[in-house]
């Protein structure tokens, strides 16, 4: 059965808390794409990262920290547009859904993820899907992708950036101890 909206707004609770209906909607519909495109039936389990085996959780519940932390990093600093904010940390991984494939009971990289990075497929998810430059900007920066672009990150980029680092390294220290 496909992943619908409900699934999506379930596993996203953050989603509520982008004020602008727009993005909120855009959001639901890019993880409804990449999930039709990637052919996901079922968005729990999905490893965060191929990196750490076994990652000691999933995409979904590190989509969850990164909007978390950057949230509240957003609203400590009251000076970057919260709901670009939040709707940039809830799509930051979506290329993933494009990266990985599930094989048996195992996910690994898809033909798509092979010549793609999810930085790179997501924001071009996110263009397609009605997104405007500064949230694709969120998610393909995301990543050690940004450090090529001259121009830096914005503010919201930065948080995102930084978040997502924050968990991927305390996850990958905590498996190594």
């Amino acid at each position: 059965m496909p992943v619908t909206e409900k699934d999506i707004a379930k596993a996203l609770p953050l989603l509520r808390r982008i004020e602008r209906e727009h993005l909120r909607g855009l959001v639901l519909r890019v993880w409804l794409e990449a999930a039709r495109r990637g052919g996901w039936d079922d968005l729990e389990g999905i490893p965060f990262t191929l990196l750490i085996k076994p990652a000691p959780y999933d995409l979904l519940e590190h989509t969850r920290r990164v909007a978390e932390m950057a949230l509240a990093v957003g609203e400590k600093r009251n000076d970057v547009d919260r709901d670009l904010l939040l709707a940039g940390a809830l799509l930051h991984d979506v290329g993933k859904l494009l990266e990985y494939r599930r094989v048996g009971g195992e996910v690994v990289l898809s033909p798509s993820g092979r010549l793609l990075r999810h930085p790179i497929s997501g924001a071009a998810l996110v263009l397609e899907m009605g997104g405007d430059e500064r949230l694709a900007h969120i998610v393909a920066t995301h990543s050690r992708e940004g450090e090529l672009l001259k121009s830096g990150r914005s503010p919201e980029a930065t948080i995102v950036y930084h978040c997502d680092f924050i968990d991927f390294e305390i996850a990958k220290g905590a498996i190594q101890k």
